[in-house]
């Protein structure tokens, strides 16, 4: 690549020219902006002190060896101590002609490393998938595919909460309310299902709280004694216990959410390698928690509550076994992690998990360290931002929570909505329309929430999604469909063949053509980066970038039109090369690209 070979030929101009010896990674080369004429920038101000010269000299003499020693760099021009280079139509023109079908540009070898393994989704078995786990599963699957695109192998797992007070919450109130409701009575999915009781216990428990606050309990004292409330940590208790008729309810209802999560993954283009459950790993929690114990890195209190002290690294006490013996999240989670060390010789743990968790992964990390494990060094948690409505933050205890389903229902309506308002069916089968009605539905939701950045919290307007023009992803769908149809027309028309295309690397390119040929060059540190800062938001933002790009070129000049053959084979080529780099970019991002519209 251009880039290797001019950092190789600044790094010989500063030994030749000023006996300034460094390494490649230290010559760090910027896409020159916009405003200046040039493909890269270098900044010379670090070497000016050894060079003893000006910035604008030092800039001039690099620029002077530089052209005079790589043919592919033909020009240069110094703006005080930034020095850009120009590359050559000749290179460019190469760049296209070979990359111009090959769909993996952008992507590395598989590295001969131990796996990364991504955890995503991480929901509880008491309430359906909701919008904050959309940006939580979508996130977390593209991420695990950017990985692999960066050449690691990769495990996609899911760690299911299917156990805890919160369970019991759903299980007590259907017991007491239900009546024996199925999904199959209800016409409610499995999921949905026992949500709706997960809900109802809130608004039980807050009803027997009042009422013992009118009776004169204190609100503290109200709120640990309440009735229902007992009844849930004492289902807990017995579920420990290993007591039968609990364990039947719970696997009964537990099914009835599997099979609803199930539906809900598949709409939304997600999958895992493997899924973990908390019911079966809490126990070797325990057992680490023991561990620890008697090594002494842990300590036990009076009440037999067990206890690790972390105000040495600047957090404080953590409770890792209750006194009952009963385990809390951090239990399940030291378990857990081991497991997936082993099952996968894998020494990197990454948690895609929400930013209120922050403290909580701080804490795993230190604890398994403390016990003796030390590739715990390598797991990180990829902290990212909440969801929030126009109307403001959804809360599931209160019910107010935007379902995943709904959602993806929604999406689908207003997506055929707009696509029959702006004519994208025309010809198009029931079928046909029906899949390209899905396709820019799931494109927009996906588009909209991974081109933010994963750190930020962020507001959903469905609405405001599904547009054909602006930063969304109907745009750029509709521009591979258009782009499409141009090698289509190339085809048929033209009887060009793209595998045996030979471009003419004579040719002259404008400057809409460069704009998009550079922008095509930084695919693969765009890949590179998003890597390494787990970050869709990147590929997002670039193949926007890339398709508005292509859209002001193809308004600007002619492509199929073009009477000069050579020109119009030349962007054909671009066109060619784009739509593959934009359906590369967006399966990244789960996002499918239609072939017309």
């Amino acid at each position: 690549m251009i880039d290797l070979l001019l950092q190789e030929s600044i790094k010989k101009a500063l030994v030749s020219l000023y006996d300034i010896s460094v390494d490649l990674k230290d010559i760090t080369l910027y896409t020159t902006k916009k405003e200046f004429e040039g493909d890269f920038t270098l900044v010379v101000f670090p070497f000016v002190k050894q060079s003893r010269k000006s910035p604008e000299q030092t800039a001039k003499e690099i620029g002077d060896f530089v052209v005079g020693s790589c043919e592919d760099i033909v020009g240069f021009n110094v703006i005080k101590g930034f020095l850009n280079f120009e590359v050559s139509n000749y290179y460019w023109l190469r760049f296209i002609d070979h990359f111009k079908t090959k769909y993996t540009f952008g992507y590395k070898p598989i590295r001969d490393e131990k796996p990364i393994v991504v955890e995503y989704s991480s929901p509880n078995t008491n309430k359906p998938l909701h919008l904050g786990h959309i940006r939580n599963n979508l996130l977390g699957w593209s991420v695990a595919e950017i990985l692999k695109a960066n050449g690691y192998a990769v495990r996609k797992v899911n760690l299911v909460n299917d156990r805890g007070i919160h369970i019991c919450k759903s299980m007590i109130a259907w017991q007491k309310f239900g009546q024996g409701e199925t999904p199959e009575t209800s016409g409610l999915k499995g999921d949905h299902l026992v949500g709706k009781y997960y809900v109802l216990f809130d608004k039980e428990y807050k009803k027997e709280i009042a009422t013992m606050i009118s009776e004169g309990v204190d609100k503290e004292l109200a709120e640990k004694t309440a009735p229902i409330m007992l009844e849930a940590q004492d289902m807990l208790r017995k579920w420990e216990a290993k007591d039968k008729d609990v364990i039947d309810l719970w696997k009964r209802m537990n099914a009835w959410v599997y099979k609803g999560f199930d539906e809900t993954y598949y709409k939304m283009g997600v999958d895992f390698d493997k899924v973990y459950y908390e019911s079966e790993t809490y126990l070797l929690g325990k057992d680490l928690v023991r561990e620890g114990l008697e090594k002494g890195v842990l300590y036990k209190k009076e009440d037999n509550s067990i206890w690790c002290d972390l105000t040495h690294e600047g957090l404080d006490e953590k409770l890792l076994q209750r006194a009952d013996g009963t385990s809390v999240y951090m239990t399940q989670d030291l378990g857990t992690a081991t497991l997936r060390h082993n099952d996968f010789n894998s020494d990197n743990l990454l948690y895609v998990v929400g930013n209120e968790q922050n403290y909580h992964f701080d804490v795993l990390k230190l604890v398994l360290k403390k016990i003796g494990f030390d590739w715990a060094e390598n797991l990180r948690h990829l902290s990212y931002g909440m969801v929030e409505l126009p109307e403001g933050k959804m809360k599931s205890r209160e019910g107010t929570v935007v379902d995943a389903d709904d959602l993806i229902k929604e999406m689908i309506n207003t997506a055929k909505e707009q696509t029959l308002e702006h004519g994208k069916t025309d010809g198009f089968s029931e079928a046909e329309a029906e899949k390209l009605y899905w396709m820019l539905a799931m494109g927009a939701l996906k588009y909209f929430i991974l081109k933010v950045d994963p750190t930020k919290n962020m507001l959903f307007n469905p609405k405001e999604s599904i547009d054909f023009t602006g930063n969304t992803g109907p745009f750029i769908q509709y521009t591979h469909a258009r782009i499409r149809s141009i090698i289509r027309k190339a085809q048929e028309e033209k009887g060009i063949n793209l595998e045996t295309l030979r471009l003419d690397l004579s040719s002259k390119l404008n400057s809409k053509e460069l704009e998009i040929i550079r922008i095509l060059y930084q695919y693969p540190a765009i890949v590179d980066q998003a890597g390494k800062t787990f970050s869709p938001a990147l590929i997002a933002n670039y193949v926007y970038d890339l398709a508005k790009s292509f859209n002001a070129f193809y308004q600007d000049v002619q492509i199929l039109r073009e009477e000069d053959e050579a020109l119009m084979k030349m962007r054909i080529g671009i066109a060619s090369f784009v739509g593959n780099t934009i359906k590369s970019a967006m399966e990244l991002l789960g996002i499918t690209v239609p072939e017309r519209m």
